[in-house]
């Protein structure tokens, strides 16, 4: 490979026998003389969804602040260093959620099909699942023209479509948020080595045994680049090769990681049940390997919209390392007992932990004058608020994106009856996506720029 030390084009890819990666953002993309690339090459705009399952503990959760002054509630807390990018968002309503006369009693799977798309899920526990077109994928439509991916759907939990897994409800509305067409749900891919071998694995090779005798012997994926990366090094500045050793570093970090956890996952027999997903050390490794494939997905523009599930509706996943034994579905069937309530609690506080992480990541990755995070607008939230009752209302909400994106340090609480789906109608136009409508949204909102 001859790489002249001229301008690099932003979609520049190295190859090698099962892989392929693409570069992050450089300044040799940013020719000094050439404006018109200049602006081509500038930062993208990327959006991100993050749905925990279950609701939260309100109480724990909305601070009783409006605007700038608001308090960091006990489940916030964690999210304390991103106070000032942090919008707060009470009051929106997942209407669509809200069963009709004689439905069957499946909420969370009234709850899954509606929270992206806004529209009401036909209730089914067979194949003939339908829904509405979700807001992530109607991003993807747009976004992922200029991508090798046009989007990614992610999840912490086996992802099935098949069967029926709430009362009068398919799994489809369970195990994922993402639908491509009204009867098209997306699965959720869970399994590490799989969403890495889907962003830097050569979906063009032929020569599949090379990468399994690289699996088996432990070489990294890097190993078959390595000449090609000396190449490029030696036509970069200073400051490019440090940025490109950074992401180099960063995706063998991610990919020693995913080959620790496959060796213990094989070594070790235990007799308890496994979490479900793919195995790792601890559901917090396995958590944030997965947010690490997320920050490299967007460093690398691989994709430009990503929808990640912390957990599914239903969830049956214990939390013994932050000293919750409870499988948390049954566990969010509370009934006001404050201990159970302390133990969802620090379930809720352990996820807003895990989501920090990830903004700390995306933070420390340089992207063109500022950050990952100064050009990606994410949402994180649930779809229901009290899930003792399956209550679609008043839900649990937070933005946080870069500064021309929306104006952080707020709690903002909207009157009653607001469609979810108003923000995401909002989303969509900040990020370059100029849309209408999405499922029962009624307005567009001016308050997230401060206005």
């Amino acid at each position: 490979m001859f790489i002249a030390k001229l301008a690099l084009p932003r979609r520049t890819f190295l190859r090698g026998v099962g892989a392929t990666l693409a570069l992050p953002l450089l300044d040799s993309m940013v020719p000094a003389l050439t404006p018109v690339l200049k602006s081509a090459a500038r930062p993208v705009s990327r959006l991100g969804i993050i749905y925990v399952p279950m609701g939260a503990v309100m109480s724990n959760w909305t601070p009783a602040a409006e605007g700038p002054g608001f308090e960091m509630t006990r489940i916030l807390e964690p999210l304390t260093r991103f106070r000032s990018r942090l919008l707060v968002l009470t009051g929106l309503d997942n209407e669509p959620a809200v069963a009709r006369l004689g439905e069957p009693a499946g909420g969370h799977g009234r709850i899954g099909g509606a929270f992206l798309t806004g529209v009401h899920a036909k209730p089914t526990e067979g194949a003939d699942f339908e829904a509405g077109v979700s807001f992530d994928q109607i991003a993807a439509r747009h976004l992922g023209e200029h991508t090798q991916l046009s989007s990614l759907e992610l999840g912490l939990e086996v992802s099935g479509l098949a069967g029926a897994c709430d009362v009068g409800y398919s799994c489809a509305y369970v195990n994922t948020l993402c639908w491509r067409s009204p009867t098209s749900p997306l699965p959720m891919e869970n399994n590490p080595r799989a969403v890495f071998e889907r962003l830097f694995g050569d979906s063009d090779t032929t020569d599949a045994s090379a990468r399994r005798d690289r699996i088996e012997r432990d070489r990294s994926i890097l190993d078959s680049v390595t000449e090609t990366v000396s190449d490029l090094q030696a036509s970069l500045g200073g400051r490019d090769r440090a940025k490109l050793a950074e992401y180099l570093d960063a995706i063998r970090d991610v990919e020693r990681r995913i080959q620790k956890a496959e060796a213990q996952s094989a070594r070790e027999l235990p007799a308890v049940e496994r979490p479900t997903g793919a195995a790792a050390a601890s559901f917090e490794e396995y958590a944030k390997v997965m947010f690490d494939l997320q920050a490299l997905a967007y460093q690398s523009d691989l994709t430009r919209v990503m929808t990640f599930m912390i957990g599914k509706e239903l969830s049956s996943r214990t939390y013994p390392e932050i000293g919750v034994p409870d499988q948390h579905h049954p566990l969010s069937h509370h009934q006001n007992d404050p201990a159970k309530l302390e133990r969802l609690t620090k379930i809720n506080t352990f996820h807003t932990s895990l989501f920090s992480y990830y903004l700390s990541r995306l933070e420390s990755i340089q992207d063109g004058e500022g950050s990952l995070l100064d050009h990606v607008l994410l949402m994180y939230g649930s779809g229901m608020s009290n899930s003792n009752l399956h209550i679609p209302h008043k839900l649990p909400i937070l933005v946080v994106g870069g500064r021309e994106y929306v104006a952080g340090g707020r709690h903002l609480r909207f009157a009653d009856g607001t469609p979810l789906t108003n923000l995401y109608l909002t989303m969509l136009n900040k990020v370059g996506v100029p849309v209408e409508r999405v499922g029962d949204s009624t307005r567009q909102f001016a308050e997230l720029s401060g206005v």
